[in-house]
């Protein structure tokens, strides 16, 4: 029997999205079966970025397969010159239940790397959790990507108990004039930092950045001076473009769930932070570029993040606080997380041209950083 023939071509919103979002809805992704809701847009999670792409497979007038890719400059650390690569992110591969081990999957990553290469990309890299083996095999065995880095996912849930901060403890929004130069001057040399940070802080999604720092310590002057202890960190709102829903969670937290929501009722004088219901679509508020400097910024990064849940507590369209860090990060002391429903990332990379061959073998086996800056608009 012949196998039917695809193409891959560029998506096309008018005509491709109802599909596209159907496709979606169908391919259930990790170990939690996660669905994303696009709300209408399905390009919504790279149309922020500086050069973006989606490309689908077409069989017989029936879209079988999804690709999305975008091209950024980031730090990435022995790269010449000044540190500097133009990198393309692999986001979003389905394939369709019943088209796949048809070649599509293949196709559309080799087409999205010739996209790369045609725009002088040297590195591609992709992301999934640590614990997806499918996912993980398939760009490692077929596509020949390396493992690169662990960053961790620590997500948080949010409820409708507010936290009192310290009295001690001020927290101020800075303009985006200062925030841009406070990342450049402290995050600047982080891995993967973005060299256009400031489209990202002046971005719709962008909820504003804030700093905490003890009351009756020295103030961020002009002259560049900054507390002794102070801490930092910016919020994107997630639930503006997608929402998302469990399929379904491992047997130990739903257990925990339902024992948590039966001791609340049973003992209300406890005041339990109540449990968000993962089974339906939410949004979430993700806090990015986190930072902390001095001997007692520990306990500030803490405050900031109880301002963030308060703010998403009030606004009742979030239901959990997420960030990412780099896995040896000593941030995750610091930010509350829940264990069970965090988990560990995994960053896969691969060079596409001489010159970021000729640095690959270096980057690719260079213990990963303490620090690692993880951008909004590719979550």
């Amino acid at each position: 029997m012949a196998l039917k023939k695809f193409i891959i071509r560029r998506y096309e919103g008018h005509s491709d999205r109802a599909q596209v979002e159907d496709l979606e809805r169908r391919c259930k992704v990790g170990p939690s079966e996660s669905v994303l809701d696009t709300m209408g847009d399905p390009m919504c999670r790279i149309r922020n970025s500086p050069m973006y792409i989606m490309l689908v497979a077409e069989m017989e007038n029936e879209l079988v397969g999804v690709i999305q890719g975008l091209i950024k400059m980031v730090k990435v650390h022995t790269h010449p010159p000044k540190d500097m690569a133009k990198v393309g992110y692999v986001l979003g591969l389905r394939v369709s239940p019943h088209s796949r081990r048809k070649g599509i999957g293949s196709s559309l990553v080799q087409r999205l790397e010739e996209w790369f290469t045609s725009n002088d990309v040297e590195y591609a890299y992709m992301a999934t959790e640590k614990e997806n083996h499918a996912s993980i095999n398939l760009f490692m065995e077929k596509y020949c990507y390396t493992k690169f880095r662990t960053p961790t996912i620590l997500i948080n849930p949010v409820n409708h108990h507010l936290f009192q901060i310290s009295s001690n403890i001020e927290i101020a929004m800075v303009k985006v004039e200062k925030a841009e130069s406070l990342y450049r001057r402290f995050m600047g040399s982080t891995e993967f930092f973005p060299s256009d940070i400031e489209n990202i802080l002046r971005n719709k999604l962008s909820l504003g950045t804030w700093v905490a720092y003890f009351k009756g310590d020295s103030d961020f002057g002009l002259d560049g001076e900054v507390p002794d202890s102070w801490a930092m960190l910016s919020v994107w709102n997630c639930g503006e473009i997608f929402k998302l829903r469990l399929g379904k969670a491992p047997l130990s937290c739903m257990l925990f769930t339902k024992s948590w929501s039966l001791i609340g009722r049973m003992f209300p004088c406890m005041k339990l932070p109540t449990l968000p219901n993962f089974f339906s679509p939410f949004g979430f508020y993700f806090m990015y570029g986190v930072y902390q400097e001095g001997p007692f910024s520990g306990k500030l990064v803490r405050a900031l993040c109880q301002f963030v849940h308060n703010m998403a507590s009030r606004s009742e369209q979030s239901k959990i606080i997420v960030t990412e860090i780099g896995g040896r990060d000593d941030l995750i002391h610091h930010i509350p997380h829940w264990k069970l429903l965090s988990c560990q990332d995994l960053w896969c990379i691969k060079a596409l041209n001489n010159e970021g061959t000729n640095k690959f073998h270096e980057l690719s086996n260079t213990q990963s950083s303490i620090t690692l800056f993880v951008d909004p608009r590719e979550v």
